[in-house]
């Protein structure tokens, strides 16, 4: 969860200009995707290991099929339904050329879903979720994601006006 989230902010920081001042921006572009397949290999593993849970069995099938295992299917669910949209934006990085710059970019939408889903997956079927560090972890990422997409809106809202205000004083 902490490398989604790395990843989501990562990503924030980047389309924000912030990280322009601190890195080169295709070295920015690569951490950020590096982190993308961090994040999906640990949630692979979260799966392998629940593969050998022997206080909730779940076959291979119920751990990729969303909705089809014995616990709390719909939360469990929707946390693979965030698995295999982290996969398919991460494979977006290598079609970037054929899709295009805006199918990419709305594709890379989908990430604050995945995001959710990965939110509410642990949240609801996470088994330390009770724990405080667990519940501070989703409650801490949850309000830098949403800070930022709030702030990244906020520029593009306003870049906007002002190509607006720009244009119309021609």
């Amino acid at each position: 969860y902490w490398a989604l989230t790395g990843s989501v902010v990562y990503g924030l920081l980047m389309s924000t200009g912030i990280l322009d001042a601190i890195a080169h921006r295709a070295v920015s572009f690569s951490l950020h995707q590096e982190l993308s397949a961090v994040a999906i290999g640990l949630v692979a593993m979260h799966g392998a290991v629940l593969a050998l849970d022997t206080f909730i069995q779940q076959s291979v099938f119920e751990l990729v099929v969303p909705f089809a295992g014995p616990y709390r299917p719909v939360w469990v669910g929707i946390g693979q339904l965030a698995l295999y949209l982290m996969i398919v934006v991460y494979a977006s990085f290598y079609l970037r050329d054929h899709i295009g710059q805006r199918g990419w970019r709305m594709l890379h939408y989908t990430t604050f879903l995945a995001f959710v889903g990965g939110t509410a997956h642990g949240l609801m079927a996470g088994t330390d979720t009770s724990a405080p560090w667990a519940l501070w972890s989703y409650v801490g990422a949850s309000v830098a994601v949403v800070f930022l997409l709030g702030y990244r809106i906020t520029l593009s809202v306003a870049h906007r006006a002002a190509t607006t205000a720009k244009e119309s004083s021609r």
